[in-house]
This record gives C-alpha cells, sequence and structure tokens, in this order.
C-alpha cells in the first residue's frame, strides 16, 4: 500500500533538508522521465521528417515540447499532492475488467517504446562496431539490466546521476553536427508555420509527436517524486511543487533542444539526398558531410539514448503493472520479457528505422489514455484539496487531448481512407 501524507506538522527531513541546501538538490525526477523524450525513437523520428521535408515540421516538435512541459509537470504535482502515482489511482479508482484493458493498452505501448530503444541501440551498435543488428539489440539489452541495479527508492539518486550522465552524452552527441552544419534561421523560421504536405507528413508527424510526449513518462513522473521524496509531509508541498516546475522546465528544454537539433540537422545537411531518411543513412551522410568524427559522436549519442531509455523504459513498465494490477513483477523478469519483440524485429524486419517510425505512431495512440485521466484527476478537489487545477489550466489540459486526439483520428482518415492532404 502507498504511504499516505504526514499531517500538517513538520516537514519531512530529507525534504527540508533539501530545502536548506537550495533547488538543486531537488531536481532529478523530471530528468529521468526527459530520457523518454530523446530516446532513439526520435531519432528516427526527426531525422525523417529532417531529411524528407525540410524544416517544414518545426512547428510540431515546438508544441509538442511545449505540450510536455505542462502534462510534466501535471504529473509530478499528481504524486506529490496524492503520495500515489496516476497508475496507482487508476488502479484504485477502475473495476477489474477496466483495470485489466487498461493494464493492456499501457503494456502494448510499453512495447512499442522498448522496440525503439533496443533497435536504436542496436543500429548504433553497429554504425560503431559493425555488429549484426540482433547481438547488437541482445547486448543493449544486457547492458539495461545491469543499470537497472540502481534502479530502486534506495539507489533513487545513483540512478538519476546515471542518467543524467548519459543524457549529457546525448546532447553532444546530437547537437556537436550543428556547430559544422548550421541551419538556415529563415527557413527554419517559417518551419514554425502549422501545416502538412501529403498523407505523409501526418504520418511522420504523428511519428514525432508519439516520440516526443511519452505515455511512460507521464505515468512515471508520479511515481518518481514520490521514490525521491519518500516521507513527505504536507508543508513539503508546496516548495517541492515549485521546484518540480524548474525540475521540468530544465529537463525538458534540454530534451526540447536535442529534438529539433536533430531535425534542423536532418534539413540542413540531409535534405534532399537519397537514403538519409533512415538513421543508417544519416549516419553516412553525416560522415560523409560533417566528418567521421562527428559521425562518431553522434552514434556514440545514439547508443546512450538506447540505453538509457530502455532502462527508464523498463522502470515505468513496472509502475505501470504494479499500479493497476497491484502485481510487482522484478525489473530484471520484465525487461527480459519486453526484450524479446525488439530482438524478433532486429531478427526479421528489413527496415529498422521505419520500424522505429511506426513503433511512435503507435505511441501517439496510447498518449491520450495517459493525458486525460491525468486532466481528471488533477482537476478533482477530493484528490488535490487546494492544489486542484483552477480553470484556465483544466482548458489548457483539454486543449492538449482533444488536439492530439485530433491529430490521430486525422492520421486514421488520411491513411485508412485514401484522403490526400
Amino acid at each position: 500500500m502507498k504511504k499516505e501524507l504526514k499531517p500538517d506538522s513538520q516537514p519531512a527531513p530529507n525534504a527540508q533538508a533539501a530545502a536548506k541546501k537550495g533547488l538543486l538538490p531537488l531536481l532529478g525526477p523530471a530528468f529521468i522521465a526527459a530520457v523518454a523524450y530523446v530516446d532513439p525513437g526520435n531519432v528516427a523520428a526527426n531525422i525523417t521528417a529532417g531529411a524528407r521535408y525540410g524544416y517544414l515540421l518545426v512547428w510540431v516538435l515546438v508544441l509538442a515540447n511545449l505540450m510536455a512541459v505542462i502534462i510534466q509537470y501535471q504529473s509530478a504535482k499528481l504524486g506529490l499532492v496524492t503520495g500515489k502515482s496516476l497508475p496507482e489511482i487508476l488502479g484504485e479508482r477502475l473495476h477489474r475488467g477496466k483495470r485489466i484493458a487498461y493494464w493492456i493498452q499501457a503494456e502494448i505501448i510499453a512495447a512499442a517504446t522498448d522496440l525503439a530503444e533496443i533497435v536504436g541501440g542496436a543500429i548504433a551498435l553497429q554504425l560503431l562496431f559493425g555488429l549484426p543488428l540482433l547481438a547488437g539489440g541482445f547486448i543493449v539489452g544486457c547492458v539495461s539490466l545491469a543499470l537497472l541495479i540502481f534502479q530502486n527508492e534506495r539507489r533513487q539518486k545513483q540512478f538519476e546521476t546515471i542518467v543524467i550522465g548519459l543524457l549529457v552524452i546525448i546532447t553532444v552527441g546530437f547537437l556537436s553536427g550543428l556547430v559544422i552544419s548550421p541551419p538556415d534561421p529563415a527557413a527554419a523560421f517559417k518551419g514554425l508555420l502549422p501545416r502538412f504536405a501529403g498523407t505523409d507528413t501526418v504520418l511522420i508527424a504523428a511519428s514525432m509527436l508519439g516520440a516526443t510526449v511519452m505515455p511512460h513518462a507521464i505515468y512515471l513522473h508520479s511515481s518518481l517524486v514520490n521514490h525521491r521524496f519518500p516521507d513527505l509531509g504536507s508543508r513539503d508541498i508546496p516548495h517541492l511543487l515549485r521546484a518540480s516546475k524548474h525540475d521540468v522546465a530544465y529537463a525538458l528544454l534540454v530534451a526540447g533542444a536535442v529534438n529539433i537539433a536533430l531535425l534542423l540537422l536532418a534539413a540542413s545537411a540531409l535534405a534532399g539526398q537519397s537514403g538519409t531518411d533512415s538513421i543508417e543513412g544519416a549516419h553516412h551522410a553525416i560522415e560523409s558531410a560533417l566528418g567521421t568524427t562527428i559521425g562518431v559522436i553522434f552514434a556514440i549519442g545514439l547508443l546512450a539514448s538506447g540505453l538509457a531509455s530502455t532502462s527508464v523504459g523498463a522502470y515505468a513498465g513496472s509502475e505501470i503493472m504494479g499500479g493497476l494490477l497491484h502485481v510487482r513483477v522484478p525489473l530484471f523478469a520484465r525487461r527480459l520479457v519486453t526484450l524479446l519483440p525488439a530482438l524478433l524485429i532486429l531478427w526479421l524486419y528489413p527496415n529498422p528505422t521505419w520500424a522505429l517510425v511506426v513503433s511512435q505512431v503507435a505511441l501517439s495512440f496510447g498518449i491520450p489514455l495517459a493525458v486525460i485521466p491525468l486532466a481528471v484527476y488533477t482537476r478533482r478537489r477530493e484528490l488535490m484539496g487546494k492544489y486542484q487545477d483552477n480553470t484556465v489550466m483544466c482548458w489548457i489540459m483539454g486543449a492538449i487531448s482533444l488536439l492530439i486526439i485530433a491529430l490521430n483520428l486525422l492520421l486514421v482518415v488520411l491513411t485508412f481512407m485514401g484522403i490526400a492532404v
């Protein structure tokens, strides 16, 4: 059973001690969640968008990142105020049949996430060392198992340190190319105008959205804040909510910069070149245009992305299952099970980059199922008390939900009814 918040007497010792040291000790949970926003699925989606359509879809990333900032803060707020995660609250309020159905869709989304992370890491190892994709995927899965040793409440800070270190490598790896091949400022600014240029651009936009606003990160963030501060008192909450705003803003500023940089790099260095709308093709073109060093740095960033995100994904899956089914499966066992579909894709599918893009489209369909309950619960006074959402935030969360649903419906109509944009 999840702990209840302490009465309004004294702040919890760990939060109180951190508060005396300033903001920095309170940062961390959002940076773990932010890794989900820079996983290999993002690399595939953003490179495909930039290589095929130049700067056309810059607006999708900017809008998605703005939505992500709001959503992740709302998830952190729900966790801090209630002392429970979003999956736990769903598990308490849904009947058994609905809980199981909800868990099944969440597991499908988690499988799509694992696919992106393992495949991306395998591609990175192939680029760096020439390893077969299947062998690379197995190695990434094994390393992610090792990283999970650090994932528990007692070692939360160590896990955060490792993940943030990998995030730094990811950032350097994916931003370095822009130094050599800067984007066209006028064209990039024009890309902020919302528009599509055919059915395929809607598919790519949905993939970019699914890769940026990750459903499992929404579920996970509400757990992370409570694992970081397990003995909250009610007097801690205002300070930690303020700290969470900074945590989310800084973490997603980094993640947003990486995503936009990937698209801008593809648009400036790869647009119009045949075969560059895959990670392998993009890497080859980057090496040819920008030099071997930049190509190696890019591949290292991709590898760090796969390793970090696959560990975070396993963590999220465990929290989702525990909250919805009230069953705790060891992370190692869960990691082994979710590794198998990704290895099958690497073995059987000839175009792993396109598999990444399609997996991110699947994620976009899972976003409303995480965002809508979050919007409903954060506005309820019986759950949130004086921290319930005000009218403006209710409207914003409603607009975000409707926008995501509209994009998904548009994708279905365009794809299955053959209507051209």
